[in-house]
Order: structure tokens, then sequence, then C-alpha cells
């Protein structure tokens, strides 16, 4: 059995597309993240028991870094090789995914708080399972 560790990421190609967002991992394969994503203003808390999945991408939006917030699917060497990272927190535990943006554990949500003064770039959540997606974007309140 293996144990789940924290993962840096890597920057990955980001591509903006109808419907929503594509992400080409280190290993070749894509993932498609339905949109358009909702601006939310600063921080969203995702729905209880999703999988949480942060992107920060550079301003054109082209290229960005993943990040996986308590995945406990995922083997480590999988994430290395595709390219995505991994943060894990316990309860009412915070990190920083990316300067700029935190990650904080509240029960079984997972809160996305951008400082969007410091983040040079955008910032997307999503949270989904095999019922349902959901996709944000954090946006300044003058962007709102």
């Amino acid at each position: 059995m293996s144990t789940r560790s924290n993962v840096a990421p890597s920057t990955l190609e980001v591509d903006f597309v109808d419907g929503g967002i594509v992400v080409r991992y280190l290993d070749g394969r894509e993932a498609f993240y339905h949109g358009p994503p909702k601006p939310v203003v600063n921080s969203v808390t995702t729905p209880p028991g999703k999988e949480v999945h942060v992107l920060v991408t550079d301003p054109d939006g082209f290229e960005g870094i993943m990040t996986y917030v308590n995945d406990l699917k995922t083997d480590s060497a999988i994430l290395e090789s595709s390219g995505v990272g991994r943060v894990l927190l316990d309860r009412n535990e915070e990190s920083e995914l990316f300067s700029g943006v935190t990650a904080e554990v509240e029960g079984y949500s997972v809160t996305v708080s951008a400082d969007l003064d410091v983040v040079d770039g955008r910032v997307f959540v999503f949270a989904e399972d095999e019922v349902s997606e959901h996709a944000y974007e954090l946006v300044s309140a003058d962007d709102e």
C-alpha cells in the first residue's frame, strides 16, 4: 500500500475552448473542465465531499499550475508524471498553493481564496464527483 504525500506541481499547457478549459498534462493526457466558470469574488467554498482542483494560469491563460486538494485516489508517481500537484490538509488547516492562493479544509468542504493583487494570472476552482461538476473563477470585486 502506498502512502499519499504532497506533490509539487509543474507548469502545464492550458487552452480555453468553447464550453470549458482544457489542461494538457506532461504525460500527454488532457482533462476537460466544463464551463464557463462562475465568477466568484475572492474566495469560494466548494460543496462538501467533492474532488477539488485548483488551476492558476498566467495572465494570458496559455499555461498554469494545477493542484489537487486532499486527493487520496491518485498515486504520487502518477501526479509527478502528469505535472499535477497535490496538497493534503487536515480539518481547519490552511496551505498556500501558489503565491496569493490558499486552500483551507472546513468540515467536508474546501475554501479556496485568492489575493488577486498578488496573483499574476487567473484562478479557477473545479469541484466534482460522479454526480456533478462545479467550475468557478475567483475574481476581484472590480471584475464582477
